[in-house]
């Protein structure tokens, strides 16, 4: 399977002067998202698309770190849909979480819900998008959280701050796509463009109007708030001629340090400073060297492992982190694809997978099923049996060679809807381990209701003998989002204390939809603020 695809994006960068940002931050905001089809015209063509508000992307959310969102979401689509808010805490709040048939049951069409959570700790930049089926595709904006009133920065106030959010675009419905790989069993067609606030720039075919410009005055610093939307593929990004400050990752603040490139895995983050310190020009962001006027930037080889270790390996965490020593629950989690064998009564127009097979993914050989009666949360907070299973196998069923060749006995998942369940304050530490089943990729591995340390990473398989003496408990940093190296593997530790039922999947979306995921229970702990809400009123029925 390809990792990148042979096509890129473009922005200009272009040298002028600016505005201030101004500021409009409530205690309590109340929005509405109108999920709705919109004409959309990419590519030289126009189709319906899923939309929120007729925008792509969709709103972006100015807040403040302790601010209260209420967000009612209409749903006036055809299909079901829910809204995810993409690495935000959600204390005691997961039903607002928005993870379809593990939170809650979807909007159905012609349907409403109000999420409502706050803000909590957090500051930076976060996202938002939708978690039913390919949706996500083009419903997805950006959630910036500014510090409490008279907090700043812990760098100097840029002058201008803009989200560069990196997306796919398909000349194609994406759910459409997505069916058609489920029926085939196959790997769905590639996306036709990458985006950068939803346009293909001009290195495309009718799309050199909408390209997205950043202003910037000579010797000013701006921060770029850096989201990849994609739905299946890491992205390098760049700017021609100029180099980056990071000083933060899904809404973390982290020491700052410099570097000519990014490399970010579908839902994560990054925030960098970058000064005009050029001569005035336009300079291109992360776009294929060809034959325009603007000066293009170099972008390192779509398999250069190095780059994206050295980069992944420099974010340390801004203050001593408070990471957990004594560990109460120590899991060896496998994450790869797989191949299941035609089933009997199937077709050959159904197994379109390698050698007459169809594509799957699991997590220590469990292939994970999203049940359609119930959600998790709500079976799990009425007592609902029958639902799911608190036997998620904390290590791999079988011992092998992860990163080595794999016996294709290895190749089939059991499907199940496996829980593993966590007391209320448990301390845990999880390495997540790559393996070569079918081939070794780049997982970017989310975990909802949880920011957590990543302490250490590494190639080929992982040694608790020797590896641990690279663990990082002084400074690592804390993420929503871990990039599990092609054939390695990385750990990360977090404290259970945020009750509910906690999904952690892979973000490539075509890796969710075969099974690459799990769940968490995490139990409740002694009093209101340690127990999950009543859900909603509103909260939709299957």
């Amino acid at each position: 399977m390809e990792t990148f695809k042979n096509h890129c994006f473009s922005i200009v960068f272009l040298v002028i002067c600016s505005a201030a940002l101004s500021l409009a931050l409530p205690q309590v905001q109340r929005h509405q998202f109108v999920i709705q089809e919109t004409p959309v015209k990419r590519l030289c063509k126009t189709q319906n698309s899923i939309t929120v508000n007729g925008m792509l992307p969709g709103p972006t959310l100015e807040v403040r770190n302790g601010d209260t969102l209420e967000i009612e979401v209409v749903n006036k689509v055809r299909y079901n849909a829910t809204i995810h808010w993409h690495g935000v805490r959600q204390i005691r709040t997961g039903w607002a979480d928005g993870p379809e048939f593990v939170t809650q049951c979807p909007i159905r069409p012609g349907g409403s819900y109000t999420y409502r959570f706050t803000i909590q700790g957090q500051e930076g930049t976060l996202w938002w998008h939708a978690h039913s089926s390919w949706l996500r595709a083009t419903v997805y904006g950006v959630i910036i959280i500014r510090p409490r009133e008279g907090e700043a920065y812990p760098f100097p106030k840029p002058k201008l701050e803009t989200a560069i959010v990196l997306g796919e675009w398909w000349n194609a419905n994406p759910i459409d796509v997505v069916r058609e790989a489920t029926r085939t069993g196959a790997a769905p067609n590639n996306s036709d463009a990458y985006t950068i606030n939803g346009q293909p720039g001009d290195l495309y075919k009718c799309s050199s109007q909408d390209t997205t410009i950043v202003p910037i005055d000579a010797g000013e610093t701006n921060l770029l708030r850096v989201v990849n939307a994609a739905m299946n593929q890491p992205l390098f990004f760049t700017v021609a001629n100029h180099k980056f400050t990071v000083v933060g990752a899904d809404a973390s603040y982290v020491k700052p340090f410099t570097t000519s490139v990014i490399m970010l895995g579908p839902g994560q983050t990054t925030d960098v400073l970058v000064k005009g310190d050029q001569p005035p020009a336009r300079y291109y962001m992360a776009a294929r060297i060809n034959g325009p006027k603007p000066i293009m930037p170099p972008l390192p080889a779509y398999n250069d492992t190095n780059t994206v270790t050295a980069f992944s390996q420099s974010f340390r965490s801004l203050r001593k982190a408070e990471v957990p020593t004594d560990i109460d629950e120590n899991l060896f989690i496998t994450v790869g694809l797989g191949l299941n064998n035609c089933p009997p009564n199937f077709p050959s127009s159904r197994c379109q997978g390698p050698n007459g097979t169809r594509f799957t993914a699991s997590m220590n050989n469990v292939s994970f099923m999203l049940p359609q009666n119930f959600s998790l949360l709500q079976a799990h907070q009425q007592g609902i049996p029958g639902v799911f299973t608190t036997d998620f196998p904390g290590t791999p069923p079988v011992q092998f060679d992860y990163t080595g060749n794999v016996s294709q006995t290895l190749y089939q998942p059991v499907p199940g809807t496996k829980l593993y369940k966590l007391k209320y304050g448990s301390r845990v530490q999880i390495v997540l381990q790559d393996t070569s089943i079918v081939t070794p990729e780049n997982h970017p591995i989310h975990l909802h209701g949880y920011d957590f340390y990543i302490i250490a990473e590494g190639f080929g398989n992982f040694d608790p003998k020797t590896d641990t003496s690279k663990f990082n408990l002084e400074d690592p940093s804390l993420r929503n989002t871990a990039a599990v190296p092609v054939n390695g593997w990385a750990v990360i530790r977090f404290v259970a204390d945020n009750p509910g039922v906690w999904i952690m999947h892979c973000h490539l979306d075509v890796h969710i939809t075969w099974g690459l995921a799990m769940a968490f229970l995490v139990e409740n702990g002694v009093g209101e603020l340690q127990t999950l809400q009543a859900p909603p009123s509103d909260l939709p029925i299957c």
